[in-house]
């Protein structure tokens, strides 16, 4: 029969345990390692935008092509628009007529040689302002056949063609900006607590046979974590004004 040997002291674990008690971990054990933190993260376009008509219609004319630069306010696609531009000048000419109403109206009145009560040039002014208004509407319908490029970027897809025929909502044309980026990473809240908006930040991105370095300012951080992974995310700001980078490529950011 074996015997436990009283004479040979119990580790302080094990005696810790025995005694229902909890081991002390030195807080330094738990904290992340010393020196420079990298974490992994994926390039995106500063501006990425997908666009959609408001309206069904057929595409028949294209300005720009895959790959061009484009400035903000320049026309990209336009839309049959026949019928558009015949009511608006249908309406403005109503809108004429109105207005000429109005002022005959107003100028009997002022001369009073024919009796013109206050109650019809106050008509005739409701009148013009409501065919007025309808004119603006018609040149709003108008204008819905026209998409133009929100921002200075280049174009990067077009998924419909000259000719072809589309319902409401669908994509017409993608344009980014990529002579800023983002540099979108996931990191563990406890790493993220001392991130704070507006800091600058080490990036390294791959490009070439290399990796490319840029200094940031830290752009967002995400004010929920992701349930599933615990991470929370995170974006730098870079510049890319000769585009040396492509987004979509990988990089990492340096946590001080």
């Amino acid at each position: 029969m074996f015997q436990l040997s009283s004479k040979r002291p119990r580790p302080d674990w094990l005696r810790a345990v025995l005694l229902g008690g909890m081991l002390s971990v030195p807080a330094a054990a738990w904290s992340q390692p010393a020196g420079p933190v990298w974490i992994d993260g994926v390039t995106e376009p500063h501006r990425d935008i997908t666009m959609a008509f408001p309206v069904f219609g057929v595409i028949t004319e294209r300005h720009f092509e895959e790959g061009d630069a484009v400035r903000a306010g320049e026309v990209l696609v336009e839309l049959d628009k026949g019928l558009e531009q015949l009511e608006v000048n249908r309406r403005q000419h109503v809108a004429d007529l109105a207005r000429l109403e109005l002022d005959r109206v107003k100028a009997l009145a002022e001369k009073q040689t024919i009796s013109v009560s206050q109650a019809e040039v106050d008509q005739r002014e409701a009148e013009y302002l409501i065919a007025q208004a309808e004119v603006d509407l018609a040149k709003e319908a108008l204008r819905r056949c026209i998409m133009t490029s929100p921002i200075d970027g280049q174009v990067v897809e077009f998924f419909k063609e000259v000719g072809e025929a589309f319902e409401e909502r669908d994509e017409v044309v993608r344009v980014v900006d990529t002579r800023r980026c983002h540099l979108v990473a996931n990191l563990d809240e406890s790493l993220a607590r001392s991130l704070k908006v507006g800091q600058s930040v080490e990036l390294e991105v791959a490009g070439g046979s290399g990796h490319l370095a840029f200094e940031g300012r830290l752009d967002y951080v995400s004010p929920v974590v992701d349930p599933a992974s615990g991470l929370l995310r995170v974006k730098v700001l870079f510049e890319n004004p000769d585009l040396r980078v492509r987004p979509g490529v990988l990089g990492r950011l340096r946590l001080p």
